[in-house]
């Protein structure tokens, strides 16, 4: 057997291989975000059939970097004027979005029982709490540490609810694109379309001096946030630099997908199947109760339903973005959402904590 120096990163470079593969045959199989879920769903399988695949943090977080950098430049002065407009929703977005944890964990508790029996009484709460908690993995993770939970429990629950999203919306939003005729609903300012040298240098090289400050203020997600808010800065400032290339693009969706799929090795499937089941089932149900949501939402905002079915859907930040950014859904709105939405869960999810365990 090779040294592990060795083996890793050829583990590494077989599975870009097999995602690269992947996400060719996707886009020639015509998928809603080939780039993400082609990689997704083939690391995902062969990581359940134990070929020991392995995901690059270093590459992930280049990933999100790319993806922020290009999400930022939806954001002109015009988005930004609209997006002050709809501070309701958007606060009504993040009530939502705690509400819709909140149900989530009072399933989890009813539906995954046996799995949390073996637990103490607190340990119990806080683990069904930050499982169902929409919120960022690792962000939910460290702090159910803090509040000692299950930590294992509450990285799967996220994993399984991150994909089971990833795995669903885009076919529906690509149905419902097709099925309601929809023109693109994006509006990128035709000088964020061109690619330009040097200016994709001073791009790069701002935010990710943008990633570097907030990684070392403690930011959540650095590597998407600090690019994103450097991007969307120059944006409004009507400082155009460059476009993001878009073969760099679709290989920041591939790394992306890599780094979701590889989360299901086969003992993480033998881990606690019943939670895992529960998770699934009931992400299913957010999804449709977050529909229902987004047409409410629609109708008292203006916003197309679609996009807001992406801007409060239980999936992650990244992810949604770039199934908007790639399908043309309104990128900047569900990135706006999606923000605000991580911010607040945050800064809020242990005070809840602290309100729903003290109401039993």
């Amino acid at each position: 057997m090779p040294p592990p120096a060795v083996a890793l990163p050829a583990r590494a470079a077989l599975t870009l291989l097999l995602a690269w593969g992947a996400a060719w045959l996707g886009a020639r199989l015509s998928l809603p975000v080939p780039w993400m879920l082609g990689p997704l769903l083939a690391t995902a399988l062969a990581s359940m059939a134990g070929l020991g695949t392995h995901s690059v943090t270093a590459l992930r977080n280049g990933g999100q970097w790319v993806i922020g950098v290009s999400l930022g430049l939806y954001f002109t002065p015009s988005m930004a004027a609209l997006m002050l407009g709809l501070w309701w929703a958007v606060l009504l977005g993040v009530a939502w979005a705690l509400a819709l944890g909140l149900g989530f964990g009072a399933w989890l508790r009813w539906a995954a029982g046996p799995s949390l029996a073996a637990l103490p009484a607190a340990e119990r709460g806080a683990t069904a709490y930050y499982a169902s908690t929409i919120g960022g993995a690792s962000e939910m993770t460290l702090l159910a540490e803090r509040a000692g939970a299950r930590t294992d429990l509450v990285a799967a629950a996220h994993s399984v609810r991150m994909a089971a999203v990833v795995l669903t919306l885009p076919f529906a939003m690509q149905w419902a694109r097709q099925h309601w005729q929809l023109q693109a609903l994006d509006t990128l300012p035709a000088v964020a379309r061109v690619v330009e040298w040097p200016g994709l240098l001073w791009l790069a090289l701002a935010s990710g001096a943008g990633a570097a400050l907030m990684r070392r203020t403690g930011g959540a997600n650095p590597w998407f946030i600090g690019p994103l808010l450097v991007a969307m800065g120059l944006t409004l400032l009507d400082v155009h630099l460059s476009a993001v290339p878009p073969a760099l693009s679709h290989a920041a969706q591939l790394v992306i997908g890599v780094s979701l799929g590889v989360r299901f090795s086969r003992r993480f499937l033998h881990a606690a199947p019943r939670w895992l089941a529960a998770v699934a089932l009931g992400t299913l149900g957010m999804i449709v109760l977050c529909a229902a949501f987004a047409v409410v939402l629609a109708w008292a905002s203006g916003l197309h339903p679609v996009t807001l079915m992406l801007a409060t859907s239980p999936g992650g930040l990244a992810e949604m973005a770039i199934t908007a950014q790639v399908l043309q859904l309104g990128a900047a709105v569900v990135t706006a959402f999606q923000v605000c939405r991580l911010v607040a869960v945050l800064l809020l999810a242990e005070p809840v904590y602290r309100w729903w365990v003290g109401r039993g």
